[in-house]
This record gives structure tokens, sequence and C-alpha cells, in this order.
């Protein structure tokens, strides 16, 4: 049996070992259970997405209105508004 060491964020490792002990399982089974449906899919075994906030298009849309916003220190709502017109 292979061990494989890995370096992820305390809270996560808290957060996911709560679920895997909710479903009666330890981390390590979780991990195995993931790495199996990797190979059993041969890719990840769910859709990867990106965050749309992040996009180029909404990036440029907000920085639009921070350059409108510093300017006229107007309302946010109604630049972010006006950049959509």
């Amino acid at each position: 049996m292979a061990n494989i060491n890995i370096c992820i964020d305390d809270q996560l490792k808290r957060d996911s070992e709560m679920v895997f002990d909710q479903l009666g399982i330890s981390l390590s089974a979780g991990i195995t259970l993931y790495l199996k449906q990797v190979v059993r899919t041969n890719g990840i075994p769910f859709e990867l997405k990106a965050d749309p906030f992040y996009s180029y298009e909404n990036q440029s849309r907000l920085m639009i209105a921070k350059e409108r916003m510093e300017k006229t220190s107007g309302p946010i709502q109604e630049l972010i508004e006006d950049v959509d017109d």
C-alpha cells in the first residue's frame, strides 16, 4: 500500500473529516473513493467551472465602474447599471 503526503488548509481538513465522519468513513477512505472515481471516469469526477465573477467581461465592467466612481463619486449601483447600458 502506498502513502501519499499532501498539504491542505487546516480548516478544509477538519471540515472534510466531519463530512466523512457523518458518512461513516475516514478521510483516507474518502480520498481513496475520489481517486477510484478519477480512474473509473478517466478524469475529474465532477464538473470544473470558472467563477463567472473573474471573467474578462465582468472584470472589464467592474474596472469601468470603478474608474467612473473614482471620477464622479456617484452611487456604486448606479454606476454599475450605467455600464450595462
